[in-house]
């Protein structure tokens, strides 16, 4: 079974920008869906943004404009670039890929992003 191993978080002052990492233990195949997700102290998890197989992406209508995602194939990599964070970005930031046609899903450990001065 695939593993997604998310990297890249850490503590950023407000303004500043981070980038995250999604690694999957190998090459995926077949329709999918990626996404990050985040959960922030006290608080249900919700999208962030998603990535298609084919790279059609969709974003979570309050962070369009600050946060973009992205892949690398040769990599088995997604990314999610995070610019002019602000405290309330501050959660565990966690991957997952979908199969679309079984409808499996697998989620990384996650990563926490801390947004303070």
């Amino acid at each position: 079974q695939v593993q997604l191993v998310e990297s890249g978080g850490g503590l950023v002052q407000p303004g500043g920008s981070l980038r995250l990492s999604c690694a999957a233990s190998e090459r995926i195949f077949s329709r999918y869906v990626m996404g990050w997700h985040r959960q922030a102290p006290g608080k249900e998890r919700e999208l962030v943004a998603t990535i298609t197989s084919i790279g059609s992406t969709n974003y979570a209508d309050s962070l369009k404009g600050r946060f973009t995602i992205s892949r690398d194939n040769a990599k088995n990599t997604v990314y999610l670039q995070m610019n002019s964070l602000k405290p309330e970005d501050t959660a565990v930031y966690y991957c997952n890929i979908r199969w679309v046609l079984t409808g499996v899903e697998v989620w990384g450990q996650g990563t926490l992003v801390t947004v303070s001065s």
